[in-house]
């Protein structure tokens, strides 16, 4: 029997049981944190004084091949709405199909890229066959969670900030009527920034809108005023902090600063949804980019300032935002739980070395194919991707070069390295080619020409989503070089590394073991390394890049065993194979 008592508005207010209700909600990613940590990360929102978890659904884990669906282990979304019930916590679902969330593709599948005529984000009748297909499954997991259905599940988002994608008002509608038809009992709403090409653009006129910022609260709900927006305010982003790109800053804000906002929040007596309250981790390859006047890939750390750490320890702002939500409230302060447990494990020597292209055959899918295809083409999401053909003809001096490259490239001649290119940057020859690639000399016989693709995350907002990956064409002396051979290499199975040929040739593939206490988490750092990514126990950590800021990867405690593997993937060069794990991170 449905509950009549759910989320509605009523005389410019949130209502919930009949009662006058405020939205104070946390943003936590149940894909960005282990499981083994969800009951641990909810209990301290719960005890913060919020009464609601946020968190978005990432198509692009839970359908990585199309029409092949998983809800299981760190994308058991079911579950973790569940354990926020346990705790006493109300849940809000933002199902996309697009999320944004600094997240590859902005959380669409990559395998939607194999059609080079789709039209995301629109009502494009192809795009909007595969969203139906994927929304109905989300619902089949969540349907009875909701609160009409007897769960906590009292809000769900229509698409996500589509004002600064586009206006398609057809395509939000369809998609409102969409979730209405698998099974949406509860409140909709859009999100947008309150401005007003974005609030016209991105909303629906019968759909509650709420708005995004990170200050200025009272001025930015005065500013929405003019834009008829159904009271009561809510802010469904606050964002405390900001996430970070390699190459740039680690973003830092004052606590006092955030405390100030969440003042005027409650002064207000707004609603309003901390963005992030635990940021975690992008592990693996799950970190998209932004690109506005250049290309700007995100850190694997998402701690973005939130309340707490990355790996869920309190910090100064979550102290002074609890006091505020208390004080509110009424409510009594309850004992908090203690800090996660880190442990010093010092030095590891990475004691085995073997070559990754040793081991094309046994963790990569060899292709054929007559001219080079994007790796979306090869159905494969992320990683590494290497091409290798045969010149038939002879060179002395000649530009050798490739198209749309995306996102760093490795060249090789005769398996000889010559050049490394940055697909994102123009240099001389690009300026005049439309070309990356290098002057090579050669001996005027055939040769071997092959490029190793570092991929790193796809852009997650604005007009560059599209963000194919790979490259589309090599040529020399003017002329397409053909019939490639392709390893696609997405690191699903390093447990296949043959290390038994100890080879010095770059990327290198290095294991070593260390001892630990369980259980506990940790930090590793790569002093000395340049650029690649790391398994534990057969988990990707994520990517490292010597530019910074970031400068260690995190280890969840639920990773760490007694007796460890470490396995670095390197793709340049190190000055010493030796890792160091400590308790402390470094994020810049």
């Amino acid at each position: 029997m449905m509950n009549d008592n759910r989320l509605q508005i009523i005389n410019d207010k949130f209502q919930l049981n009949g009662e006058k209700f405020n939205i104070y909600g946390g943003a936590i990613h149940y894909f960005r944190t282990v499981p083994e940590c969800w009951e641990d990360r909810l209990m301290k929102l719960k005890l913060a004084g919020f009464n609601t978890v946020e968190t978005y659904v990432c198509w692009n884990l839970h359908e990585k091949k199309e029409n092949e669906f998983d809800f299981t282990g760190m994308l058991d979304l079911r579950k973790f709405v569940k354990l926020a019930e346990k705790v006493g916590l109300y849940a809000i679902v933002r199902p996309g199909p697009y999320i944004c969330a600094e997240w590859d593709f902005g959380g669409l599948p990559a395998w939607l890229l194999k059609d080079k005529n789709i039209q995301i984000r629109t009502c494009d009748v192809k795009y909007m066959e595969k969203v139906s297909r994927y929304m109905k499954k989300v619902f089949e997991e969540i349907s009875d969670l909701q609160f009409s259905n007897g769960g906590n599940i009292i809000a769900m988002q229509i698409e996500n900030e589509y004002g600064h994608y586009g206006s398609d008002k057809v395509y939000l509608q369809q998609l409102s009527d969409l979730m209405t038809d698998c099974g949406l009992t509860e409140l909709a709403f859009t999100s947008d920034s309150p401005v007003e090409k974005t609030m016209t653009g991105g909303t629906l006129d019968d759909t509650y809108k709420t708005v995004n910022f990170g200050s200025n609260v009272h001025g930015n709900f005065k500013n929405i005023e003019s834009y008829n927006l159904t009271k009561p305010y809510m802010c469904m982003e606050f964002w405390c902090g900001w996430f970070d790109h390699f190459g740039g800053k680690h973003n830092k804000r004052k606590p006092e600063s955030v405390a100030a906002c969440v003042k005027e929040f409650l002064d207000s007596d707004a609603n309003f949804n901390f963005y992030m309250f635990h940021g975690g981790t992008n592990f693996g390859f799950t970190s998209g980019a932004n690109y506005e006047f250049k290309y700007k890939p995100t850190t694997t750390s998402y701690d973005y300032g939130a309340l707490l750490t990355e790996n869920g320890d309190y910090t100064k702002a979550y102290h002074l935002v609890r006091e505020l939500l208390h004080a509110k409230q009424g409510l009594e302060m309850q004992p908090l739980l203690p800090s996660p447990k880190v442990q010093n494990v010092g030095k590891v020597n990475l004691t085995t070395v073997t070559s990754l292209f040793d081991n094309l055959d046994n963790i990569g899918e060899k292709h054929h194919s007559i001219m080079p295809n994007n790796m979306e083409d090869y159905g494969q999401n992320s990683g590494l991707i290497y091409y290798k053909a045969k010149v038939t003809h002879g060179i002395k001096k000649e530009a050798i070069g490739v198209e749309n490259l995306a996102d760093y490239g490795y060249m090789y001649i005769n398996d000889k390295f010559v050049k490394k290119m940055n697909g994102r940057r123009n240099s001389m020859l690009k300026f005049f080619t439309g070309f990356h690639g290098k002057i090579v000399k050669g001996d005027g016989k055939p040769f071997d020409f092959s490029l190793l693709v570092d991929t790193m995350g796809r852009v997650n907002f604005g007009f560059h989503l599209c963000d194919r990956k790979g490259i589309t064409r090599a040529i020399v002396m003017q002329q397409s070089i053909m019939n490639f051979d392709v390893h696609t290499l997405p690191f699903d199975n390093i447990e296949k590394v043959d290390y038994s040929e100890n080879c010095g040739r770059f990327p290198l593939i290095m294991k070593g073991e260390f001892t630990a206490r369980a259980n506990e988490d940790c930090y590793l750092h790569l002093k000395g390394f340049t650029k690649g990514f790391v398994f534990v126990n057969g988990f990707n950590l994520g990517r490292y890049w010597k530019i910074g800021p970031q400068r260690s990867l995190y280890i969840p405690n639920a990773i760490v065993k007694e007796k460890n593997e470490i396995v670095v993937v390197e793709l340049e060069k190190y000055k010493n194979a030796v890792v160091e794990i400590t308790d402390k991170p470094d994020l810049g």
